[in-house]
């Protein structure tokens, strides 16, 4: 090797722990090629999330001619599964097995129900648009149960999966194995969209078909290998006689502990205050700022870039003993701004700060759920943790699913009111509808605000130790 390409070899060496990704993550007890491999559950559910509440979405309007009311209604279906996520996360906590895993079998029940879903769901959507000589009441019930099996196999798998990482991780490690897992998330959902969206370009039935069975085999494959061999087999601590408390119990047990109701409502608002604009931000743009399909397309990736910001800025502010509620606190207050930004951008017609806007909203969220979520793990005890992360889990889905179909209502109601003059001569067009769902919004962060003060002002939180340098890997769960 010549001497530049040893200059350049040590330069490497010496910089890679820095700022390779979650390479901090790793410790004895868990190396970084067994977190990256527990971490491909997430992106089973990212792909599933972005097929459920993304491709299909379009696919089944525009190609498909399903009405959109029975759209909507079959894409809200997976979120009745969601408040079941504390018993989920409760029963994972108090398994009885032979085998001695807790999580593990969870996590497979939770793989062949999405499995299950994706398999059937094809040939349902296609007797559900009325291609057949069958009764469309059969496609409805075809494609219900398909949409109910994907919902509830995910929620199953990410729940359980989530309390296994956080079983393995140590103490000092688990918030970033955490965020390691979240970001996995991420990435799913940006390369499944991607991935899809090249698949179905030339839309027809067959290929409509091989794609979400495709996926079906793909997330059977990532749960699997991310299964293997991760869970020690502890017989006696699921043994069947052991003692095991009523979810009764166990849940009044939690929710005594350390202002967790509080906490709990403070992620229903916050949650539902930056989710309420998940279907809005690109409609915005294209009617109201008169943006190209590429340019709102571009939306997705700045939300996202702006979350992945908040990983980063968070990690370096819980390193250095930040209170978790003090950060969510921020968190709802960049929100504020944010949706200020893009309500001005429509009078103004500046796409620049819209876009601007849409970037702090991802960044104020991302604040936001890394905060709750650090709150909700520190709140936990070692054998209640699946329930508490179900819980937070539970309220984040909930809050999420019912703010997107209120704040959805609210822009067709209110669009409707200002055509027909009913809001006044200066509330006119179609920025009046969108105007009121993020007037709501910022609203709904005062509201948060409010909810969080008492807990940034007693906060009992223990700082935590700061390795003195910070990357990529840094990222808090």
């Amino acid at each position: 090797m010549n001497r530049p390409d040893r200059i350049l070899t040590k330069a490497w060496l010496s910089l890679g722990p820095r700022f390779l990704p979650f390479a901090d993550a790793a410790t004895a007890e868990l190396p970084l090629r067994q977190i990256l491999r527990l971490s491909l559950f997430q992106v089973s559910v990212g792909m599933a999330v972005v097929l459920l509440t993304g491709t299909l979405n379009r696919v089944m309007i525009v190609e498909l001619a399903v009405p959109a009311w029975l759209v909507a209604t079959m894409v809200s279906l997976p979120l009745l599964f969601a408040p079941f996520r504390a018993l989920i996360g409760f029963k994972s906590d108090t398994h009885r097995s032979f085998l001695g895993w807790r999580r593990v079998p969870y996590i497979w029940f939770g793989t062949l129900l999405q499995f299950g879903g994706l398999a059937i769901m094809p040939f349902a959507l296609i007797v559900l648009s009325g291609d057949t000589h069958g009764p469309a009441l059969y496609g409805q019930a075809g494609a219900a149960l398909a949409f109910i099996l994907v919902g509830a196999g995910l929620h199953t798998t990410q729940t359980a999966g989530l309390a296994l990482a956080t079983d393995l991780a140590p103490a000092e490690a688990r918030p970033r194995v955490v965020a390691l897992l979240y970001v996995m998330l991420l990435l799913g959902m940006v390369g499944s969209s991607l991935v899809f969206g090249l698949l179905l370009a030339e839309f027809s039935q067959m290929r409509l078909i091989q794609v979400i069975q495709g996926a079906a085999l793909l997330t059977f494959v990532l749960n699997v290998i991310a299964l293997w061999k991760q869970e020690a087999r502890r017989p006696a601590a699921t043994r069947h006689d052991r003692p095991r408390p009523a979810f009764a119990d166990a849940w009044r047990t939690f929710i005594r502990v350390d202002r967790a109701p509080r906490l709990l409502v403070v992620v229903g608002l916050g949650t539902a205050a930056f989710a309420m604009q998940d279907i809005l931000l690109e409609p915005y743009g294209g009617q109201v700022l008169n943006l190209s399909v590429g340019e709102t397309t571009v939306l997705t990736a700045i939300l996202a870039g702006g979350a992945l910001a908040a990983f980063a800025v968070a990690a370096r502010m819980l390193s250095n003993g930040r209170d978790p509620y003090r950060l969510a606190a921020h968190g709802a207050l960049i929100g504020i701004g944010a949706f200020a930004a893009v309500v001005f951008a429509a009078p103004v017609n500046s796409p620049f700060l819209f876009q601007a806007g849409t970037a702090f909203i991802g960044f104020g969220g991302g604040l936001f759920a890394v905060g709750t979520l650090t709150a909700t793990m520190n709140l936990a005890e070692q054998e209640h943790r699946g329930l508490a992360l179900g819980a937070w889990g539970a309220v984040h889905a909930t809050a999420t699913g019912t703010a997107i179909a209120l704040g959805g209502i609210l822009r067709d109601v209110f669009t409707s009111f200002a055509d027909q003059g009913l809001l006044g001569p200066a509330i006119t067009g179609p920025a009046a509808g969108y105007g009121v769902v993020y007037h709501v919004e910022i609203l709904l962060l005062f509201v948060t605000l409010i909810a969080i003060g008492p807990l940034v002002r007693f906060a009992q939180t223990k700082p935590t130790q700061s390795s003195g340098k910070f990357g990529l890997a840094d990222f808090p769960g």
